[in-house]
């Protein structure tokens, strides 16, 4: 099998870890497989990717899609290191307004799925980052949605102080006040 699945503290997020084949040469790993996905249980097909560059201290998000076109992704960093964050935004979920939290990079080569019904940001830790990630739905302006980054009721322990923001990013409503359709359906 060429990924280890771990899930998180909030069990829907789940932390995955390539097999790495490396030699002289360099390295080879698998960095999406169906068959493997679907056999631990996500089985969303994934219909776009997204990559973005951003320098240190740059903070992106808490981004997510309404239904009908929610997201869920799959994260990855292709150089550099994140703190990639997952907030649980599904009303009536047992971790409703929780959040999960990793660091991902070049160097550790784990990726990060993010089902629909959460909110996802990250921030930069090295001098820059490339990040990969995969999405189960195209995206749509009109479903697009947020919340702001340091919402206090949330409490995310971001390792940096004073992030870098876009100005929409610095302008999202806290998760109380936020347009969200998202309701928990039970166990997957």
């Amino acid at each position: 099998m060429p990924f280890r699945f771990r899930r998180l503290e909030i069990p829907e997020v789940v932390l995955i870890e390539p097999v790495v084949f490396s030699d002289e040469r360099g390295f080879f790993m698998e960095v999406y497989k169906y068959s493997e996905f679907s056999a631990f249980g996500i089985t969303e097909r994934f219909l776009q990717d997204n990559h973005s560059r951003s320098v240190k201290g740059v903070l992106r998000g808490l981004h997510y899609q309404n239904p009908p076109r929610a997201q869920g992704k799959l994260v990855r960093v292709l150089q550099g290191e994140i703190f990639d964050v997952a907030v649980d935004i599904r009303r009536g979920s047992p971790t409703y307004g929780k959040w999960v939290g990793v660091r991902l990079s070049s160097e550790n080569r784990f990726m990060l799925y993010i089902p629909p019904g959460f909110a996802h940001g990250f921030c930069v830790l090295s001098d820059y980052a490339e990040v990969h990630y995969k999405v189960t739905d195209e995206y749509s302006p009109e479903h697009e949605a947020g919340i702001i980054w340091n919402d206090p009721e949330i409490g995310i322990d971001w390792p940096v102080e004073s992030p870098i923001l876009s100005e929409r990013d610095s302008r999202w409503p806290r998760l109380s006040e936020a347009e969200n359709r998202f309701v928990y359906g039970g166990p997957r």
